[in-house]
């Protein structure tokens, strides 16, 4: 198969930069619905899976449905946490096209497993899916970061992270939708597994078409301990201290936003008293607030990594969070869950979505150039273990943030608080990102004058 080499010059910058120009260019559109279709599949299996426990196969577990869905959660993330450096050896060792190729094979065996659970409401068979399904995501995110600037050019670091971040997050709100969707219909297990194993395929279908990615790394020898590997991992991303604040940074995002996603049921049923509609609606509204984020990242930027960006977007995510809080002190209630409709009736609720968007759109700002910045301060030979380090630090502030969320739920903190505390303690990382690293500081401060300088009067 014919490949598209990576630019000769990386750092020289394309005569023009469009984001939305690389869908339709082959170093960028296969690998970009790769992602996207590795993402969504992801959210079916593990949405739908949930449904099932929670409304048809109860009995049959011999656990609560609130146990069997963290159960579900944890199993997905513990391969980012075992097995992420070992994910990060092979990403830069191997030809990325080819990993990418053969984690796509083992999808449609992993779907195929569980078309069959669902077929037979085998729970233990779909939790081995689901585990496998983490094994799959954990082996794709080194290889998902440390593409990009093998095919990419400088300028448009920062526009190819935003439309990733953004396919991400809607193939995610479309997974869930679609897995959601067809567990309403009485032979909703066998739609969502026949639709699981379809996308797996369109997904191996794709990844025939990303361009061959041969390794820069001369030793060839592998460390298959978890321990020692992850070890190497991150002292390789302490060696720049920049490195490793720009992945805490990003540990923290995700900490964030598991804060806010996972609270979402409640806070729709008891904060804001609305039905399953409005709920995937502030779900739709949320990930929709990420993707515009994310791609407006580009124009922020003019085609530069630039990483005071990161100040902006945190600042959006305390401003907002905290307005949130202040939005939900008297939201109306008469008795009974509101549907869509007088959801949408009520101008207090609109003041609630604007935050929401808003919440979410400082995430993709805060986020993408992040991400950017580590792929262009990395060096190319140990890049994709550096963002192993990064999925597992991700990984471990995801459990963090589980039970911290537990335990102040546990405690009779209501939801609004609890986001509100996590507004605040962002203000702190803020905080603590601009005292160990100023150049964020300076750099916000000369975007500032820039975009002072370009706007017209």
């Amino acid at each position: 198969m014919p490949s598209s080499p990576p630019p000769s010059d990386p750092q020289q910058a394309p005569l023009s930069v469009n984001q939305f120009k690389l869908l339709g260019q082959r170093r960028f559109a296969p690998f970009f619905w790769t992602q996207f279709t590795n993402a969504g599949n992801d959210n079916l299996l593990k949405f739908a899976f949930t449904m099932l426990v929670t409304y048809r196969a109860e009995a049959q577990t011999g656990l609560p449905a609130g146990l069997m869905v963290n159960l579900i959660a944890a199993l997905y993330v513990l391969p980012f946490v075992l097995l992420s450096a070992t994910a990060g050896q092979l990403a830069d060792k191997c030809d990325m096209g080819v990993i990418m190729r053969r984690i796509k094979s083992f999808e449609i065996v992993i779907m195929l497993g569980a078309l069959w659970g669902f077929v037979t409401v085998n729970v233990p068979l779909l939790l081995v899916c689901v585990l496998g399904m983490g094994l799959h995501s954990t082996l794709f995110g080194p290889v998902k970061f440390a593409y990009l600037p093998r095919h990419l050019h400088t300028a448009e670091l920062t526009g190819g992270n935003g439309m990733t971040e953004m396919g991400g997050f809607v193939a995610i709100l479309l997974g869930s939708l679609v897995g959601g969707v067809l567990m309403t219909y009485p032979q909703g297990p066998v739609f969502a597994g026949a639709t699981c194993l379809a996308i797996s395929l369109a997904g191996w279908t794709m990844a025939r078409f990303v361009p061959r990615t041969p390794s820069l790394v001369c030793e060839t020898g592998i460390n298959w301990n978890p321990f020692t590997a992850t070890a190497r991992s991150l002292r390789l991303a302490a060696a720049d201290r920049s490195v490793l604040a720009a992945l805490i940074a990003i540990a923290w995002m995700w900490f964030y936003g598991v804060a806010f996603l996972t609270q979402f049921p409640i806070f729709t049923r008891e904060v804001v008293h609305g039905s399953e509609a409005v709920a995937s609606l502030l779900l739709v509204i949320f990930a929709v607030g990420i993707g515009l984020g994310s791609v407006a990242c580009e124009w922020m930027a003019h085609g530069r990594v630039e990483i005071g960006l990161v100040l902006v977007g945190a600042i959006g995510m305390s401003v907002f969070g905290v307005d949130l809080f202040v939005a939900t002190r008297h939201l109306p209630h008469n008795g009974q869950l509101q549907t869509l409709t007088l959801f949408l009736r009520e101008g207090v609720h609109w003041r609630l979505m604007v935050d929401l968007l808003l919440i979410s759109a400082s995430a993709g700002i805060y986020s993408v150039p992040l991400y950017a910045f580590i792929q262009h301060r990395v060096a190319e030979t140990h890049r994709a273990r550096v963002i192993a380090a990064s999925n597992m630090l991700n990984a471990l502030f995801m459990i963090a943030c589980a039970a911290y969320c537990a335990t102040l739920l546990t405690s009779g903190v209501g939801v609004p608080m609890l986001l509100l505390t996590v507004a605040l303690f962002n203000a702190l990382m803020l905080a603590w990102l601009v005292w160990k690293q100023p150049i964020y500081g300076r750099r916000f401060i000369a975007w500032v004058l820039r975009r002072k300088a370009t706007t017209p009067l």
